[in-house]
Formats: C-alpha cells, structure tokens, sequence
C-alpha cells in the first residue's frame, strides 16, 4: 500500500511542479557514480580557481546522503529563463554595447527557484500528513550549496551533461535553471538511459573566446570569462582581457552555438524579464552608475554577486576592448582617480587600449 502511495505522489510531483513553474521533473537516487570521480579530478588540476567552496566540503558535494543525512531520493527540476525576443549576436557584436549573460537578466534565479521549489515542497508534505505518513524531511537547493546538479539532474532524466558541461536537452537546450529537493521519502525514480548526444560536435569548444573548454567535458575555470567576471574579485589576467569583447556578466557563446538550443524556448516567467535595459545598455551609460545606482538597478538581481568594484572593472576591460571614441577615454580618464587600486588599473589598461586604437586610424 505505501509503495502505491509513493507512486501516486511521484506522478502528482510532476503535475504539481509543472503547476509552480517548472517545465520538467525527474527524481533519482543518490549514488554519485561517474561524477564523482570527474569532480575529484577536476579539483585536483585546480581547474576551480579561486572558488575555494567547490573543495571545502569534500566528498559530500557528491554524496547527498552524506550532505544531509537520511537523504534518499533527490527531485531534480528545470526552468526555462532565454527571454522573448532576444537578440544576442546583435548584442555581442555591438562593441559599444555590454553583454550580460541572458541568465542575470531578470530577477535572481536563486530566489524564484527556492520559493517555488518551497511550495513543492509543501504540498508533498501535505499528501504525507493527509496519509498519515510522518517523519517527511527535506530541503531545497538552487546553486546554492555543495551539490553537484547537473549530475543529478542528469541521473534524474532531465538531459546529459555536454562537452561545455551544461545540461542539455534534446527538446530544450541548455537555457534552463536546475534546482533540487533532497528527501528520506522512497519516492520511485525515474528508469531511463543517459544517451550523450553530442556527437563529434565541438561548436562550443571552438567558440569559447579564450578556449577555457580545454577538453570535451572539461571546463578550466581560470579561463572561463563567466569565473572571471563573477567569481574573481580581483584583477583580470591580462592575456584574457582583449578576448572578453563587450561581456561584463558572464558569457553565454557556449550556448549560442550550441546546435540543441535550436529548441529552446523563451520562458515565460515574468519574473526572468530583462530590467533597466541590461539587455542592450550602452558601456558608457553603465560605467557612469554611481554605488547607489548599481545598488539600486541590481536590487534582486544575480549581477549583485559581482559589487560595484567588479562591475567597473569588467566595464573598463569592455571599453578597452570596444572600438576607439573619444568620449570613451574622456569617460576612463575621468573614473580613474575615483576608484579603488584594483579597478584603475583596469581602467589605465584600457585607456592604453583606446590610445592604440586611436594612433591606428590617423
């Protein structure tokens, strides 16, 4: 009788999570598998950088039951967030315009996710009290903890993780957030095969800007313009600044190319809605913001994570790199003396760029 139970719950999990939002859900077990193996490795070539987090909790990033004890089953979901419209090849060859990676348009990801992965997580444990089931435990991630999602969400059915270690879906691509639900209910997980099907593809490996998928399936973060706009909190290493173009937030070429996000939808989630222009926003209308601008059009926003010190910094390397205009250097030559060591020698670099380029066309 309680094997049918769970039965039934797992269906209704699918029809609730569509209801909340997400376009699928899968639930798997928490053996780690292949994966761990590729993180121990991965950590070991100091592929992470900087991100000391990745390593801090051991073996436990890819054992749930060692994470939270008394984990079981792990429900994994995905929600769509590619806006409507978008015109992103319009956007990274406009060098006088900043590219944000499409996933830090909107509102926060972590925020949107966890609520509504919360109210998943509700209702699951009203079935259980209604059946008279106790004991119900779980707790909801959203990129937000030591755990290895796309693993899991592969396990679980929702796609295979590709040569630019995304998650990709035959039937969606790769523009979609992943969240999780760790729980000590038996929930039946879903039976299928993982089928990898990219193929002798390498759209992606060839059009990473600085080559940081070194391998297929291997991604060195130091390299990586998303580790670097968002994660490094301190100077751009030189040799990558000129191949950063016009992106001041992450870096979506990986998925640009990539022949499966041909699939992709748009999301529909409002939440996930372009704000203050960033979509399109000109360099020197961003450069200009003050502190308490910053703060106040990123308010809710994923672009947060990079402070106001790291948003002028990864400007300045974008206005090195965008095309010569006097009112460029007028703009660098003017911030220069306003800001912190580590962000003027950013603007000094790219003030040198402007010069060059300047000397070039007379």
């Amino acid at each position: 009788m309680t094997d049918l139970l769970y039965t039934d719950l797992a269906k209704l999990i699918q029809t609730w999570g569509v209801d909340l939002g997400f376009q699928q859900i899968g639930i798997t077990d928490t053996e780690p598998g292949k994966h761990e193996h590729h993180l121990k490795r991965w950590l070991e070539q100091g592929f992470q950088g900087e991100m000391k987090y990745m390593s801090q909790h051991g073996i436990k990033r890819s054992r749930p039951a060692e994470l939270i004890p008394g984990t079981l089953r792990v429900i994994s979901v995905r929600m769509d967030y590619l806006p409507r419209d978008d015109k992103i090849l319009e956007t990274l060859g406009a060098r006088q315009i900043g590219y944000v990676s499409r996933y830090a348009l909107g509102r926060d990801y972590h925020k949107v996710l966890r609520s509504r992965l919360k109210k998943l997580e509700d209702k699951i444990e009203s079935f259980l009290v209604d059946h008279g089931i106790e004991g119900f435990a779980a707790r909801v991630f959203t990129d937000s903890a030591p755990v290895l999602e796309k693993a899991l969400a592969e396990k679980s059915g929702l796609g295979w993780i590709g040569k630019n270690t995304l998650l990709l879906n035959k039937e969606a691509g790769s523009w979609f957030f992943l969240g999780e639900i760790f729980t000590n209910i038996p929930l039946p997980i879903n039976q299928h095969e993982v089928t990898n099907r990219c193929g002798s593809c390498r759209a992606c490996m060839d059009i990473c800007p600085t080559h940081a998928i070194v391998a297929p399936y291997q991604l060195d973060a130091r390299l990586c313009i998303s580790y670097q706009t968002i994660e490094n909190r301190g100077d751009i290493p030189e040799k990558l600044r000129s191949l950063m173009g016009n992106r001041i937030f992450g870096c979506d070429d990986c998925q640009v190319v990539c022949p499966w996000n041909r699939y992709a939808s748009a999301t529909g989630e409002g939440d996930f809605s372009p704000r203050h222009g960033l979509e399109d926003s000109e360099l020197l209308q961003l450069f200009a913001w003050s502190e308490d601008e910053f703060l106040k059009k990123t308010e809710g926003s994923a672009i947060r994570r990079t402070g106001y010190s790291g948003w002028l910094r990864n400007i300045s390397v974008a206005l090195g790199n965008a095309d010569y205009d006097p009112s460029i250097l007028t703009a660098l030559e003017q911030k220069l003396d306003k800001v912190n060591e580590m962000v003027a020698g950013h603007i000094e670099w790219a003030i040198i760029q402007q010069r060059a380029k300047f000397t070039q066309t007379t």
